[in-house]
């Protein structure tokens, strides 16, 4: 008898290892971050100031894209890894999103900082623009590792059982709660920060991103760039203006997506693409 070929199918990540993924989250970042908020003489003399380079910094902000590693590795081993990150290859993306992502996000900041009586742009430190390139550059490395986590792992989960809108509010209610702890910290730039408008801020950024996520075919690289304009050096503190206009913009961009934001019809809800290189849609 001839020797059947092996399926090449990809192993489906079930919809229960988001308890899994929140659990990873929530562990390492609060775990992390709460030792310095409980014990906060005792972590400054074993672990040394907390502030934006320390390394359980990092840590702490990497947890969704650690824990959507470890998910992924644990259903789907190497082979899952490699598809899972042929999303970041997903470059088509609607003109429209691609201008919001490049040109509209600056523009919030910029106005809302004009509305507080602020600069165009962030005011260059001593060291000149060089520093400010090298911290754009860092920058890459750490807020964008997240959507790893949120959109390459939580987000099509949640879109296998509710419509893309309660998906993005749902995601973003989780990714404003799991900043709190950072704002009992007075090392990092949290804690000059209002966190009230920073929660609304992150769940309309959870909502914006929605759509882009899912006409860019599950597409972890327009998200990724999405969240390194946020935390751009160049852009001026915006806060919290740059929030309500973010709200304003959020809906106008729900009624206009209004068909697709409340179907589940168009939305991806796969974590690791059917073959390497293609979009992770359900079944039609």
């Amino acid at each position: 008898m001839p020797i059947q070929s092996r399926s090449i199918l990809p192993v489906r990540i079930p919809s229960l290892a988001l308890v899994a993924f929140v659990g990873i989250t929530f562990l390492i970042t609060w775990g992390l971050i709460g030792v310095y908020i409980v014990f906060p003489d005792t972590a400054v003399a074993w672990f040394g100031e907390i502030s934006g380079s320390h390394p359980f910094f990092f840590l702490a902000t990497w947890s969704p894209g650690i824990a959507a590693f470890v998910i992924v590795f644990f259903y789907s081993g190497g082979s899952g890894i490699r598809a899972f990150l042929s999303r970041l290859l997903l470059w088509r993306c609607p003109a429209g999103w691609v201008t919001f992502i490049l040109i509209g996000l600056p523009l919030v900041f910029v106005a809302g900082s004009l509305l507080k009586g602020g600069p165009i742009l962030a005011p260059l430190p001593p060291e000149g623009i060089g520093l400010v390139v090298a911290v754009l550059f860092m920058m890459l490395f750490l807020g964008p590792i997240e959507e790893f986590g949120w959109r390459g792992v939580a987000q099509p989960l949640l879109q296998r059982h509710m419509a893309p809108i309660w998906a993005g509010l749902l995601i973003g209610a989780t990714w404003g709660l799991w900043h709190l702890p950072a704002f009992f910290l007075a090392s990092t730039v949290f804690a000059d920060w209002n966190f009230l408008p920073f929660f609304v801020g992150n769940v309309v950024l959870a909502v914006l991103v929605t759509p882009i996520f899912n006409q860019a075919r599950g597409s972890l690289l327009w998200p990724m760039l999405f969240h390194w304009q946020l935390i751009n050096p160049f852009w001026p503190d915006a806060q919290p203006w740059d929030t309500w206009i973010l709200v304003a913009v959020a809906v106008i961009v729900v009624w206009w997506n209004r068909d697709t934001l409340f179907s589940r019809e168009h939305a991806v809800t796969e974590v690791i693409p059917a073959r390497e290189g293609s979009a992770p849609r359900s079944p039609a």
